[in-house]
């Protein structure tokens, strides 16, 4: 895709699968939650324990959610970034999901964000149309305004990687495949950062979000109709999927527009798929959400227009790089090797 349009149209591996699906899966004992933790929609609330406090919290926008947490790896020079967005169904989960990836991200000299935005309800109080675009946008607004940081916070805007699980994953891939959304003409100095990316790794993404897709390649596919604001059917007793179903070619030119397995193209950046299970095509599978059905599809796709795209997962063929913390700091610090 060409890669310019007004803003308008706006890492078990070593580093963790396990700490990228975490927002969407139970935490092991170790990981000790935060008692009195604040309301659901407070972005200072976090569910882990996060064992280095950030150098930054700051806003990135006007709602109470669109936060940025900041820790800085100690470089003389500028350093690679990686810039993290939890999952949750964006429903839910908090930045605090980041605490695997922090300490092995700074003692590589990369710094690391960890992305507070709006969820779905809050997309959906604030009128916008599908939900989804509150927290694909607010990532995106969240990833110029970090660069727009750069010389104050010692940062190579060149060197980005995008790290999330789930939700957080589908999310990253959307904005590694989007055309960019800087907008070079805007008065607003961060409208004008780029929205480009160096790779993304990413925990048991969604890599598509149209249901047929979904359906054919899993059969008890469920995920995915909130993201368009889309609810089940009482009075028919139909579920939300099946009403996603339904509903597909009335929101196509919405599933276009946020799902990642449409916007990817040749010249978009290399993407790690990382899942926990083997792939099972066409078959129900016991986490249909996060399967490596996915995976297998949207790296059939890449291979076809010679995109970059790694697949792995237990007994993959072709790995190059086995985890996730290979995979970027192959990308962001190949010095290191």
């Amino acid at each position: 895709m060409s890669h310019l349009r007004p803003l308008a149209l706006f890492v078990a591996f070593s580093w963790g699968i396990t700490s990228l699906l975490a927002a969407d899966a139970p935490a092991k004992a170790a990981a000790k939650p935060v008692a009195a933790a604040p309301a659901p929609t407070d972005p200072e609330k976090r569910k882990y324990e996060i064992p280095i406090e950030p150098d930054e919290n700051v806003s990135y926008g006007p709602h109470r959610m669109q936060r940025i947490y900041f820790w800085r790896a100690k470089s003389d020079k500028p350093t690679p970034l990686l810039f993290y967005i939890h999952g949750g169904g964006w429903t839910g989960g908090d930045r605090s999901v980041v605490r695997s990836m922090l300490k092995p991200a700074l003692d590589a000299g990369i710094s690391v964000v960890s992305v507070e935005y709006r969820m779905i309800r809050d997309a959906t109080a604030d009128g916008l149309v599908p939900p989804v675009k509150g927290p694909m946008f607010d990532c995106a607004r969240a990833l110029q305004f970090t660069r727009s940081k750069a010389k104050e916070w010692n940062l190579d805007k060149t060197k980005v990687a995008l790290a999330g699980g789930s939700a957080g994953a589908c999310t990253s891939l959307w904005l590694a495949f989007h055309d960019d959304l800087a907008d070079p003409k805007s008065d607003d100095p961060i409208a004008r950062e780029s929205t480009r990316v160096t790779c993304a790794a990413v925990g048991g993404a969604q890599t598509s979000l149209d249901p047929k897709q979904m359906r054919e390649w899993t059969p008890n596919s469920k995920y995915g109709a909130h993201a368009f604001g889309i609810v089940w059917d009482a009075k028919q007793k139909l579920s939300s999927f099946d009403m996603f179903y339904a509903e597909r070619e009335r929101i196509l030119p919405w599933i276009k527009e946020y799902s990642p397995y449409e916007l990817v193209s040749r010249d978009d950046p290399p993407v790690g798929l990382f899942y926990t299970n083997p792939p099972n095509l066409g078959k129900d599978e016991k986490d249909p959400t996060h399967t490596a059905n996915f995976g297998v599809k949207l790296k059939e796709h890449c291979d076809a227009i010679q995109a970059p795209c790694e697949l792995v997962y237990p007994g993959a063929p072709n790995v190059v790089h086995a985890t996730d913390s290979d995979y970027i700091k192959a990308y962001l610090r190949p010095e290191l090797k």
